[in-house]
Order: structure tokens, then C-alpha cells, then sequence
């Protein structure tokens, strides 16, 4: 995958999105180039709209989940239901096998309940040999990013003490998305949410995860940061996010999540 790495150095910054938007959208135009793609998880289809406005072949899918406050009415309001965006059910996206050049996800498998059911589903879809690109959190990183609060999502499923760090940490002044609520009630409320809609998984499991169902595992982590940084004016230090590039996947996995590079290999290992 070298060529890519060289292909994917130069953002688009014609587009105005914010910058994680902006990476997925200029990687995948450079990976597919002209063919089929896939937002797995598109949520309210900002990126697929931005990329049908580029020319781009792409389409999203999204199960619509109950945390997602709405998204299918918004979906539908804005015209891209049925589409460009369709709804997956019972985990399978309306779309025949070996459909899609690239398939790419962008914060979505954190909130995954079984992984391998719908990585088989994006194998299936997957032409063989086709690319998937992956952005989101393993149990490694340390703030949990939708509370804003560190640690929040480290406790196991069902302890009180998750309820009491998020309004220790809310009482001095920490997370995020707040409105006019108590500090109690936004505890309360986030700690559920986290229980309810949130699956981290350690970087181990996940890795044997790609490879049970066929797929390479490349981290992709410097190339972000080099992209965001370049992206955001301070290119200067994109050199050297790739130069550094050990420590700079240790710091992008810890402080944002994991970004992965993938191929669908010719047969699934048994």
C-alpha cells in the first residue's frame, strides 16, 4: 500500500469540512479511484452528500440506532433516504455480494454490539481484493470522546462507579454536551447512554477480529495525522508526524482512536 500513503498526502481544502470529514473524504477518492463506495454507519449522510457533490460513486447505510437522537428523520428531511442512503437490517445492508471497491467507516465501531457480524457483512459486500478504511476508538484510547470525559468508558458494563466518576468529573468543570441539565442528571444520562450504545474493545481483539474474517490490518495512524496537520495549516509538522511515526500512532491511538487500512484478502482464514 506505498502508493497510497504518497497519494493521500495532499487534502483537498476546497472541501470546508471539518478535518476528520475531509481525511475520509479525500483518502477514499484517492483509494477507489472511480469506483464504488460505501459509508458503513453514514449517520445523518454528510460525508455522502459531500462526496455525490465531488462526483463520487457512494452511497451510505446505517442502522439508525436509538442513540443516534433522530438520524433517519433527518435523513429523510434532507432527501437522502432511499437514494443515497438506505437503512441496514437485521445487520444486512440492502446490497448484493462484491458490490463495493471501498468501504469506509468513520466512528462507528465503537458503538458495534458484535463486530464479526458486521465485519462478515462488509466482507460480503466487499469486491475481493477492495479496500476498507477504518477511524474510531479501541479501549486504548484514554478520553472517552463522546462525555469528554477521561476514562469514562474503562469501567466494566453495569458499575455505579462510572455514574460517579462522570459527575466527579462533571463538578469540576470536564465533559461535554451539557445543555441546561443538573450535573447529576448529565451523569446519570451519560452513563447510561455509555452502557447502552458503547463497545470498546482492546486493539488486540479488534486486530483478531479483521484477521478471523480475511482482512489485512495496516495501521494508518501517522498518515492521519500528517493529512490533519497539513489540513489545518501546519504543515511544517507533518514531516514530522511521519518521520516519528511509532510515537505518532502510540499518540493518535491514545488521544483519538485507531486508523486502519485493510484489503479483503482472497479467502477468510478458517
Amino acid at each position: 500500500m506505498g502508493n497510497d500513503r504518497i497519494r493521500l498526502g495532499e487534502p483537498n481544502r476546497s472541501s470546508h469540512l471539518p478535518p476528520n470529514w475531509a481525511f475520509v473524504l479525500d483518502s477514499v477518492t484517492a483509494l477507489a479511484q472511480r469506483g464504488r463506495i460505501l459509508d458503513y454507519g453514514c449517520g445523518l449522510g454528510e460525508v455522502v452528500a459531500a462526496g455525490v457533490e465531488r462526483g463520487l460513486d457512494v452511497c451510505g447505510a446505517d442502522v439508525f440506532y436509538g442513540g443516534g437522537h433522530g438520524q433517519r428523520e433527518v435523513t429523510a428531511q434532507r432527501g437522502l433516504l432511499g437514494k443515497h442512503v438506505f437503512e441496514i437490517n437485521d445487520e444486512r445492508t440492502p446490497f448484493e455480494d462484491d458490490s463495493f471497491d471501498l468501504v469506509f467507516h468513520n466512528q462507528v465501531f465503537e458503538h458495534v454490539r458484535d463486530l464479526d457480524q458486521v465485519l462478515q457483512e462488509i466482507r460480503r459486500v466487499l469486491k475481493p481484493g477492495g479496500t476498507m478504511l477504518s477511524l474510531f476508538p479501541s479501549r486504548d484510547v484514554i478520553r472517552e470522546g463522546h462525555c469528554g470525559v477521561p476514562m469514562a468508558h474503562w469501567f466494566r458494563r453495569g458499575s455505579q462507579l462510572r455514574y460517579v466518576w462522570l459527575l466527579t468529573a462533571r463538578k469540576f468543570g470536564l465533559g461535554t454536551f451539557h445543555g441546561d441539565k443538573p450535573h447529576a442528571q448529565w451523569a446519570r444520562d451519560f452513563a447510561r447512554w455509555l452502557e447502552d450504545w458503547c463497545h470498546y474493545r482492546s486493539r488486540t481483539e479488534i486486530v483478531e477480529a479483521y484477521r478471523r474474517w480475511g482482512f489485512s490490518f495496516e495501521s494508518y495512524e501517522a498518515q492521519y495525522a500528517a493529512y490533519r496537520l497539513q489540513y489545518t495549516g501546519r504543515a511544517w509538522a507533518a514531516p514530522v508526524a511521519l518521520a516519528w511515526a511509532p510515537l505518532t500512532r502510540w499518540a493518535i491511538r491514545k488521544l483519538a482512536g485507531m486508523v486502519v487500512l485493510s484489503r479483503k484478502e482472497p479467502t477468510r482464514p478458517s
